[in-house]
């Protein structure tokens, strides 16, 4: 039975599922699925003190993701997950690798709450019922985007940024925690895709 370490190491070869074949994509989430069945953490939803804070993206099947990577002269750069508890908010943050100045980023802002027991399909807490609010598309530069820690309390003040700055409220969606430890979480959203993050 593989080990959290060992399936790290072996997602990170994939470049976040980039260059995986469907081979070892049947293979990858053979070994995730042993992993959710190890789940160390009751209830992950309610698990606040290990839910917050930032998460980079290992591994992923989510399409619309990795396709940024197929745009020409574009490249996927490290992907954030940075989840604020206290404020009910989660921030995706791609970076997108580009020519000289020509940096990129992508951002969706969301709020987030625990389902109910009466509303969830499982006995314990694990899903969280995601509501998205606004999305930044842009070049890095335009945003003065440094690093999540620096970027994320200026979407929190509302500031408008001379990007694509748009609300999308009305979207919604959902997604599973099946697996959650200090370091280490494992999503599988309402569309069907995976995400495995490791503490950034």
């Amino acid at each position: 039975m593989i080990g959290k370490s060992e399936l790290i190491a072996e997602l990170a070869q994939s470049d976040r599922g980039i260059r995986c074949s469907p081979e070892q994509r049947s293979a990858f989430l053979s070994k995730i699925a042993q992993l959710e069945e190890r789940n160390p953490t009751p209830s992950p939803a309610k698990a606040t003190e290990l839910l917050d804070g930032d998460w980079e993206l290992q591994y992923t099947t989510s399409s619309g993701l990795l396709g940024i990577n197929n745009v020409p002269a574009l490249r996927l750069g490290t992907i954030y997950q940075c989840i604020r508890v206290e404020a009910g908010q989660v921030y995706n943050i791609a970076e997108i690798e580009g020519l000289p100045f020509f940096e990129g980023l992508v951002s969706v802002s969301a709020k987030f709450e625990i389902e109910t027991a009466a509303e969830s399909p499982h006995q314990d807490s694990r899903r969280l019922n995601v509501y998205f609010e606004r999305s930044i598309l842009g070049l890095q530069r335009w945003v003065n985007y440094e690093n999540p820690a620096q970027f994320i309390p200026l979407v929190q003040s509302g500031k408008r940024f001379p990007a694509i700055d748009t609300s999308i409220q009305g979207r919604k969606g959902w997604v599973d925690l099946t697996y959650l430890d200090q370091d280490l979480r494992i999503n599988r959203g309402n569309e069907g895709s995976i995400f495995v993050l490791t503490r950034a």
